[in-house]
């Protein structure tokens, strides 16, 4: 089974940068899709920003020119670098993998997708 595991959250005024952290575990063999998304109270979860393996990303309209998405395929990691934040951005934010093949008992494992527990990000004055 494959983990994900976020880091980097925090509270920043507005106009701070903030950048998340994500890594996934186990035996790994690829990834194809890796993404970022939140969920603010009340609302419901929306994607931010994803990176397909071959390196085509792709954003929210709301993030575009602030947040910057990048990951290394080889170390099966991924960070959003967010700049510019605004009191709208506050939202808990989680990791997505899809489309996963890893090896489990010896086997060739395919899983859809797999979620971390999520960080707090927090845009306050």
């Amino acid at each position: 089974q494959v983990q994900l595991v976020e880091s980097g959250g925090g509270s920043v005024q507005p106009g701070g940068s903030l950048r998340l952290s994500c890594a996934a575990s186990g035996s790994i063999v690829s990834i194809k899709v890796m993404g970022w998304y939140r969920q603010a109270p009340g609302k419901q979860r929306e994607l931010v920003a994803s990176m397909t393996s071959g390196g085509g990303a792709n954003y929210a309209d709301s993030v575009k020119e602030r947040f910057t998405i990048s990951r290394d395929n080889a170390k099966n990691t991924m960070a959003l670098q967010m700049d510019s934040l605004r009191p709208d951005d506050t939202a808990v934010y989680y990791c997505n993998a899809e489309q996963i093949t890893y090896w489990k008992d010896n086997y060739m494992t395919y899983e859809f997708a797999s979620w971390g527990q999520g960080t707090q990000v927090t845009v306050s004055s």
